[in-house]
């Protein structure tokens, strides 16, 4: 009995304290929301790392990759059902660009990002609510209600990253396929951010990065002050950054 209250504490801490960084990511300004950044990245790869869990059991070596990808082909059918309908209802735009990013790089940086995400909240959170809670719909739930809280304040965020976990967990949980739901993940965000108009969902920001949203045009006007971004599209930034990195230098 030991052993098990002594793991289930651990699971425990381990939710805790890399759910609370990830949220404190969210919710601090630059520059400390960088600092707090790698914190949260080491912590959360150096937790997994000491757990020494198989490959299998992370989603990184699915089993019946075949079988599961009907969720990635239900998914893209039903972008290209939204970015029809956004067309004709005029609110179809392009992904807006940062700096020196093409759009190209911007999408691989969102995929990855997305593939990020889904580690975080099935890896992460979900197997260790499994193992905490009597259910598995109970670690559903809560995974699910996690998930739409990190992305506080955003209204569109909430609803959409509520009803996706709520389906993505439980093929998490059948598939063991992160590959599949990183992708899924990513073709459904990338479809939200060019059919639905920024000024609904802030350029897909949560935290103060929703709150303190700028459109395009007043950003630029302010080009001079300190560029302070919270939150998903910093993060997605960054990895698309990195991507180029290479390329940019002389």
């Amino acid at each position: 009995m030991n052993l098990k209250a002594d793991s289930r504490l651990r699971d425990l801490l381990e939710l805790v304290s890399a759910y609370g960084l990830i949220l404190a990511v969210i919710w601090t300004p630059m520059p400390a929301q960088r600092i707090l950044y790698w914190l949260a990245v080491v912590a959360v790869v150096g937790i997994t790392v000491l757990r020494r869990e198989k490959l299998q059991s992370l989603g990184l070596a699915p089993t019946e990759t075949r079988r599961s990808l009907w969720i990635v082909a239900a998914t893209l059918a039903l972008a290209v059902l939204a970015v029809v309908a956004a067309k004709e209802l005029g609110t179809l735009h392009g992904l807006p660009g940062v700096g020196r990013l093409s759009t190209r790089t911007r999408v691989i940086g969102y995929l990855i990002w997305s593939f990020v995400q889904e580690f975080l909240v099935q890896v992460f959170v979900l197997t260790r609510l499994v193992r905490l809670l009597p259910r598995r719909s109970l670690a559903i739930a809560a995974a699910a209600l996690l998930f739409a809280i990190a992305h506080i304040p955003n209204p569109i965020l909430i609803c959409l990253t509520l009803v996706w976990a709520l389906i993505a967990c439980p093929f998490f949980l059948r598939y063991r396929n992160l590959y599949a739901l990183g992708l899924a993940h990513g073709i459904l965000g990338l479809c939200v951010a060019v059919t639905v108009p920024d000024a609904m969902h802030h350029h897909m920001r949560v935290g103060l990065g929703y709150l303190r949203y700028q459109p395009r045009h007043r950003a630029i006007q302010r080009s001079s002050a300190p560029h302070r971004v919270s939150t998903h599209a910093w993060v997605m930034d960054e990895a698309a950054i990195l991507l180029s990195e290479r390329h940019a230098r002389p």
